[in-house]
C-alpha cells in the first residue's frame, strides 16, 4: 500500500464523490483552519529560535576574537629573528663564492720541465730562486670542455702549465690562444674531472660603481680564497710600473687581490663572471694590495676565446 505524500498538490475531491459529513463536521471544519494557523506559528517560532541561536553564535565568536591580543610588527620581527637564530641564512658573498667555486682552477706555470711540488712555499719566499722559475695564478673554466681563461703574464714563457680543479683533479694544460692587449690567455686542460662546471658569464652593460663583487683566486698560492668589495669605477686605464703594459677599459674594484689572484674571476652577487682580475695598483715595490684592483671586462675575455660578444 502506497504512502500518501507529505505535501500533496492534488485538488480536493468533488462533493459528489465525497462522503456525507457527519454532524460533527462543522466543528471539524472550524477546527481545521485553527490547526493550520497553529502550524504557521510553530514555523515562525522555529525560525525565530534559529535566528536567535545564530545571532548568539556570532556574538560569541566576536567576543572571543576581541579577547585575543592584536599581532604587532614587533611580534613579527621577533618571530623572524628567532627563526634566523636557529637557521641563519648564508651571506650574499658566500652564495656568490659557492656558485663560482666549481669553475675556479689553480694555475701553476713553470719555466722548467720538472714537476715542482712545493710552489706555494717557493712563492712565500722559502726558495726565491725556484720561485722565479714558477708562477702561481688563477683561472676560470668558461667552457666545460676544459677551456680556461687566465692572465697572459701568468703563463707567458712557461714550458709547462699545470691546472688543479676544485675537486683536486690535476691536469697538464696547453696555451691555445692569447690576447696581449688585454693580458689574457686561453688554456685547454688535457684531462677533466667528471663534474666540471663552466662559469656563467654576464655582460658589464648594467654594471655600476657601488655594485657588490667577489674576487676568488689563489693569492700567494693560498686558496681558493674569497675577498669581497664593490665596483669602484669603470673604463679605467692601467700602466705597469715598468711601463711594459698599458691596459684600458678596465673595471676598478676594491676587493682584496694579491699576486696569485691574477686570472681569477670577478663575480657578481649572482655568481656570474663580469671580469678577469689582471692587475693591482702598487705605488711601492711591496706588491701588496692597497685597495685598487683592476679586471678585464668579460666581453674582452670572451673575444679572446672566440666567443661572440653579449
Amino acid at each position: 500500500m502506497k504512502r500518501a505524500p507529505l505535501y500533496s498538490r492534488s485538488q480536493r475531491p468533488s462533493r459528489a464523490s465525497a462522503p456525507a459529513p457527519s454532524p460533527a463536521a462543522p466543528e471539524a471544519q472550524t477546527a481545521a483552519p485553527q490547526r493550520r494557523g497553529a502550524t504557521r506559528r510553530e514555523r515562525w517560532l522555529w525560525a525565530l529560535g534559529g535566528a536567535l541561536l545564530a545571532l548568539s553564535l556570532v556574538l560569541g565568536q566576536a567576543a572571543l576574537h576581541s579577547s585575543q591580543r592584536t599581532i604587532t610588527q614587533k611580534d613579527i620581527d621577533g618571530a623572524v629573528r628567532q627563526s634566523l637564530e636557529k637557521e641563519p641564512l648564508p651571506s650574499a658573498y658566500a652564495k656568490a663564492a659557492e656558485a663560482i667555486r666549481p669553475s675556479v682552477v689553480r694555475v701553476v706555470a713553470s719555466s722548467s720541465d720538472k714537476d715542482d711540488e712545493d710552489d706555494v712555499a717557493k712563492l712565500a719566499g722559502k726558495d726565491p730562486k725556484a720561485a722565479m722559475q714558477s708562477a702561481v695564478g688563477t683561472g676560470v673554466v668558461i667552457v666545460d670542455n676544459g677551456t680556461i681563461l687566465t692572465n697572459l703574464h701568468v703563463v707567458l714563457g712557461a714550458r709547462r702549465i699545470k691546472v688543479t680543479f676544485h675537486n683536486g683533479h690535476e691536469s697538464e694544460a696547453n696555451l691555445i690562444g692569447m690576447q696581449p692587449e688585454n693580458d689574457l690567455a686561453v688554456l685547454k686542460a688535457s684531462s677533466l674531472p667528471d663534474d666540471l662546471e663552466a662559469a656563467t658569464l654576464r655582460s658589464t652593460a648594467d654594471l655600476a660603481p657601488g655594485d657588490q663583487v667577489v674576487a676568488v683566486g689563489f693569492p700567494f698560492g693560498i686558496g681558493p680564497s674569497v675577498s669581497a668589495g664593490v665596483v669602484s669605477g669603470l673604463k679605467r686605464e692601467f700602466r705597469s710600473p715598468e711601463g711594459q703594459r698599458r691596459l684600458t677599459n678596465l673595471i676598478q674594484f676594491d676587493a682584496a687581490a694579491n699576486p696569485g689572484n691574477s686570472g681569477g674571476p670577478l663575480v657578481t652577487m649572482d655568481g656570474e663572471v663580469v671580469g678577469i682580475v689582471t692587475a693591482i695598483l702598487n705605488p711601492n715595490e711591496q706588491r701588496t694590495f692597497i685597495g685598487i684592483g683592476f679586471a678585464v671586462p668579460i666581453e674582452n675575455a670572451a673575444t679572446a676565446v672566440g666567443m661572440p660578444p653579449f
